[in-house]
């Protein structure tokens, strides 16, 4: 009878061998085996088997006694913190089987060999027998080691592992999810290291870890090793790339792309008791992304093809040589948390009369919670932490988890997506706001605070405890309509949270949102950045401009990026983008603005929209829009998007910008870009036949064409109860464009609030020939409802 095998290579293992070498190692060797072809490197190594975890224990005696520490904890004899103590203890005093320090030596040095070196530096990774299961992940309950050497170190690490597998946190996880301790074995996974000290590395996953939305794969990366990310101590760069394009053409479609601060960064230590130390980022490095392009989409198409082989959403670390400038990928697992949603309903937070902001960090989950936070600096017991209490921290790791599962929501100073925090909270459904800087400093003890996560990517922290309501629609029930029913969306970073809605694409995604939250700067400062004399400036726009020389281009590439990532949410439908209509007031506000805007008295009616494109004064800003919008066609490859031109006053006027969106590339025969004409000034309705043979159609914009045929200032308190989309006059002027323009063959749409607020000018608009209405993602259930009622009122009338 042959004995067991003690060892065994990873690329002699397969997903078939879970049981012996662990979900890890197992996963490894899947990918050794049958992605290579893919490009998809993985460092060589072995993994000691289950068999190798019980000889270990059977030599030592200890099954019996870990056992019986067990049993007297289900008694409540024991503390949990004893008996995982008392049984780590049991592991690290005891000796290793002679068979098995032997074959762990053997293959140690045959790596080596591999290697072309003695004693080659491994990663040590634990891997259970029941772990990475796509309804439950262990990740993170075991132990690893970097930057191991010598075989005596190695042996050390083996034996940590074994005892990782009873740590406090393991021992509670395994009792939650009803896995028996002893017959849950623990495999090593020991692999060459991958010089990412002298390089980076990080984690991706093939599906957004916020939304579960599927087409992107989401990559974080820092400075050096790994454990960085993972352990939260950074906040990473993050990338997002845009699966359904990675192989159109030459185009990159890369659609977020955020510098992190990058502070600290974890290396190989010159001695010690550690391997592996901290150290600060050099400040060069912390301005710079760790990837190229060209790195991030090759990490991207990794991504798909690990999904695709194992045909669900993956959890990814990766890394790259510093030495060689490889990159690698060191670990795969099921993604366990967005994955297993049920799509079939959407659950919408709101919260209502919030106080102060006090701080903004990463949004983990899409919740809302309020309540006393309590911040700590170091661990308290289970016990001594409220049920339902905020927790603040500097960042979390795997031993806060029993506090972090009794808080209503949590804040770390430090981390990123990928950090434990966000994996964790993900987890336990719990909203989380991540990289927030000072929270701990900022908030104190037990102050009554709101944690919003309901507001896209950036989560916020407000004083006091707001009203939170929360909305479940049922997506299974939506009735269908001929009339499109669109959204309106300005933030990209929220964008993602609807995808799940079966809307007809973007009606109206406004420009001057992204300039306003992404940007910050007038275009005109960056346009002309090297010509500015005002030294404060200068410094303020480095400020807001880390990693940019070209400040021009740092402008298109945040535009072109942000609506990118609105138009991936929607693709293939179309997505109406509205050119900035920002007023001279609003754009003065921006940094740098005051020098480039006159004082207007009524910026409502002065220089916005059209007429600023055109001008000497504003063409330069106005052709970084333009290089924006090529840069979203062209390289990303995003083609549906349509361009609209707001605030058009004349068919003269139209003629003029339509000339410089041909000279700048935005449109011609060859780009197939359409161009839609806002109709919100009288003149567009009057003109109507002129604008449309302009133009490629219209949207109305019920708030400015209502203020400008009822004269009344929108914004007015005393004059609120006159402003009404629904006065006959605003109705007559929008059946009037809708019947011109149909006759010319053009589209209508309609983009505001009114139909959202009255069901009976929905009506009116769906009797008139309306072709699209676009509305909030919150108000788009009950007017496609209100859409489909009226059609079929309409439809009866007509049988009749």
């Amino acid at each position: 009878m042959n004995s067991p095998a003690l060892v065994r290579s990873l690329d002699a293992v397969g997903s078939a061998d879970t049981a012996s070498v662990g979900g890890k190692n197992a996963s490894l060797g899947e990918m050794i085996a049958n992605l290579a072809e893919a490009g998809i490197r993985v460092p060589p190594g072995f993994a000691t088997t289950a068999d190798a975890y019980w000889d270990f224990l059977e030599h030592n005696e200890l099954e019996e006694r870990i056992a019986g520490r067990l049993e007297s904890l289900k008694q409540e004899e024991i503390s949990l913190d004893r008996a995982g103590r008392s049984i780590r203890q049991m592991i690290y005093q005891a000796k290793f089987p002679p068979e098995l320090e032997e074959a762990i030596g053997a293959a140690y040095e045959a790596l080596g060999e591999t290697a072309g070196r003695q004693d080659p530096a491994v990663a040590v990774r634990s891997s259970a027998t029941a772990e990475d299961l796509p309804e439950a992940s262990f990740a993170g309950q075991q132990e690893s080691f970097l930057n191991v050497t010598g075989r005596e170190d190695l042996l050390k690490a083996c034996r940590r592992c074994f005892a990782s597998l009873f740590t406090d946190r393991a021992i509670a996880y395994r009792e939650k999810h009803g896995f028996e301790h002893m017959k849950v074995a623990l495999s090593v996974g020991v692999q060459l290291m991958v010089r990412a000290d002298t390089a980076g590395a990080g984690v991706m996953f093939s599906i957004d870890t916020e939304t579960g939305f599927e087409d992107v794969v989401l990559i974080n990366a820092a400075w050096g090793l790994g454990e960085a990310v993972v352990g939260g101590l950074v906040d990473p760069d993050e990338y997002m790339v845009f699966k359904p394009l990675l192989d159109a053409g030459d185009c990159c479609p890369i659609i977020e792309k955020e510098l992190g601060s990058k502070r600290k960064r974890v290396v190989y230590s010159d001695g010690g008791d550690s391997p592996t130390r901290q150290e600060a980022t050099p400040p060069e490095l912390r301005q710079r992304f760790v990837l190229d392009d060209e790195e991030i989409c090759r990490l991207a198409r990794w991504a798909i093809a690990i999904e695709d082989h194992y045909g669900q959403p993956m959890d990814i670390e990766w890394a790259k040589d510093g030495e060689t400038g490889e990159l690698l990928i060191v670990q795969a697992r099921p993604e366990t948390v967005q994955s297993q949603q049920q799509a079939a309903s959407l659950k919408t937070y709101s919260v209502r009369n919030p106080g102060k902001k006090l701080l903004t960090g990463l949004a983990i989950g899409d919740g809302a919670a309020a309540g006393a936070a309590r911040v700590l600096t170091e661990q308290v017991p289970r016990e001594a932490f409220p049920e339902g209490g905020i927790l603040v921290t500097t960042m979390t790791d795997p031993d806060w988890v029993p506090i972090m599962r009794r808080a209503a929501a949590i804040v770390t100073d430090r981390g990123g997506r990928t950090s434990h925090a966000a994996i964790v909270s993900r987890e336990l459904g719990v909203p989380a706001i991540v990289g927030a800087g000072d929270a701990t400093s900022t908030l104190e003890d037990r102050q009554a605070i709101t944690v919003s996560c309901a507001e896209g990517d950036q989560g916020a922290v407000y004083q006091g405890e707001a009203d939170i309501e929360v909305e479940e629609a049922d997506l299974e029930d939506i009735p269908a309509t001929d009339t499109l029913v669109m959204l309106i969306l300005a933030n990209p970073a929220a964008s993602l949270r609807w995808w799940r809605l079966p809307s007809d694409g973007v009606g109206l995604a406004r420009m001057e949102f992204i300039i306003n939250n992404a940007i910050k700067i007038h275009p005109l400062a960056l346009a002309g950045y090297d010509e500015l004399e005002d030294e404060s400036l200068r410094e303020r726009i480095d400020e807001l401009t880390p990693g940019w020389d070209d400040k021009a281009g740092f402008f298109v590439d945040r535009l072109a990026r942000g609506i990118a990532r609105i138009a991936a949410s929607q693709y293939p439908e179309r997505v109406v983008v509205r050119l900035s209509d920002f007023k001279t007031n609003e754009y003065a506000q921006l940094v740098g603005g005051e020098a480039f805007e006159p004082e207007e008295p009524n910026p409502m009616l002065g220089w916005r929209g059209a007429s600023r494109y055109y001008s000497e004064e504003y063409r330069p800003g106005f052709e970084l829009e333009c290089r924006a919008l090529v840069m979203l066609r062209d390289e990303i490859g995003l083609d549906n998007v349509t361009v609209m031109v707001p605030f058009c006053r004349t068919p003269a006027e139209a003629d003029r910008v339509l000339e410089i969106l041909a000279e700048q590339g935005v449109t011609g025969d060859e780009t197939g870009t359409e161009v839609y004409v806002m109709c919100e000034v009288p003149s567009n309705v009057i003109e109507a036949e002129a604008f449309a043979q302009r133009f490629d159609g219209f949207s109305i914009g019920s708030n400015d064409l209502t203020q400008l045929v009822l004269g009344i200032d929108r914004d007015s308190e005393r004059l609120a109860g006159l402003f009404d989309e629904s006065e006959l006059s605003v109705r007559r002027m929008i059946a009037s464009v809708i019947e011109q323009a149909h006759a010319r063959g053009r589209p209508v749409g309609l983009c505001g609030q009114a139909p959202s607020d009255d069901p009976e000018f929905a009506r009116f608009l769906v009797e008139a020939g309306i072709d699209s209405i676009s509305v909030s993602p919150d108000s788009y259930l009950a007017v496609k409802r209100v859409v489909a009622e009226a059609e079929a009122q309409r439809d009866t009338r007509e049988q009749e």
